[in-house]
């Protein structure tokens, strides 16, 4: 047999409107990765390959049809630059560390579907049958973290300890920054307590700077309103500069901790992470075939000469 040509090939895929197909099939697809896949399909290279894919669609057809609920992809994301970031020694931050969590769950859910059909689906048991979703993993990160990605107090003593000083010393400095406020309130251009440079500061008239004693943190584009850090404060502003750093600290080190942890499973979630892709095409293939209401296909191997 006669070797195709690349440039042939390409050709034919051009004429066929290969790519025009490829688009089509992408907005079928419910996650980030099973879009990317999807635009960048190449046609089956063997008969038994394009048997194997036409099965996946065909069980996933029997799990649309039969309107299983937990059919869906919600929750599992793209994992790979936070992966690979993971994999040379940086940081996992808060919000890709739960995105992996709801990554491990999605998967999860789609796995116990296909394991408690009554109908068997042995074409998707087997593409499931050795994922690993680390359910201790998943919840770990949910304990440690709260819904916006921020360490949760919960992650550790010291973290709660931290901020429990935190709590104290800025209530001590709001109460002084208030009498102040109450004693001189005819200095201030407004009565409130603002933030400059990480500082608690007054907004002080310029010609009243002397009121209140401290150090000048910024002042107004005009310049009649200076920011002021009242000297009365300026040792409790100290110690909380310093107790935020050991809260950072903290929080670092439960995050490092939390980001090796997924570093020491990397290969399974990256596993997971192309079977839940495969998953999808298979569903947006089905999903597509349902659109143009398309029949399943017939394959046939050529006789041998």
């Amino acid at each position: 047999m006669t070797e195709v040509s690349p440039s042939i090939a390409k050709e034919a895929l051009s004429l066929l409107e290969w790519p025009r197909l490829c688009q089509h099939l992408a907005t079928f697809t419910q996650t980030p990765l099973g879009s990317i896949a999807a635009q960048h399909l190449t046609p089956p290279g063997t008969i038994a390959v394009s048997q194997t894919l036409l099965a996946q669609t065909q069980a996933v057809e029997s799990i649309e049809n039969s309107l299983e609920p937990n059919w869906h992809f919600k929750g599992i994301a793209d994992l790979t630059e936070s992966l690979e970031r993971g994999s040379i020694g940086g940081l996992i931050n808060g919000k890709e560390l739960l995105a992996i969590a709801s990554t491990l769950a999605g998967v999860r859910r789609l796995r116990r579907v296909i394991e408690e059909r009554e109908e068997a689906v042995p074409v998707l048991q087997q593409l499931v049958a050795d994922v690993r979703t680390f359910p201790e993993l998943e919840q770990e990160i949910y304990h440690c973290l709260d819904e916006d990605g921020k360490v949760a107090e919960r992650a550790s003593p010291k973290l709660g300890e931290i901020r429990l000083k935190l709590k104290g010393l800025r209530e001590q400095i709001q109460q002084k920054l208030t009498r102040l406020i109450q004693r001189h309130g005819n200095a201030l251009q407004e009565t409130v307590i603002t933030q400059r440079s990480d500082r608690f500061v007054l907004p002080v008239k310029a010609s009243h700077k002397d009121h209140i004693p401290g150090i000048v943190h910024d002042s107004s584009a005009t310049g009649n309103t200076l920011y002021i850090e009242p000297q009365g404060i300026v040792e409790l502003g100290n110690r909380l500069r310093q107790t935020r750093r050991q809260e950072q600290t903290e929080e670092e080190r439960i995050l490092r901790q939390l980001s090796d942890q997924v570093v020491t499973v990397l290969p399974d979630i990256e596993t997971l992470l192309a079977i839940a892709t495969q998953l999808d095409l298979a569903t947006a293939r089905c999903r597509y075939s349902l659109w143009l209401g398309g029949n399943p296909c017939l394959l046939y191997t050529s006789p041998s000469p």
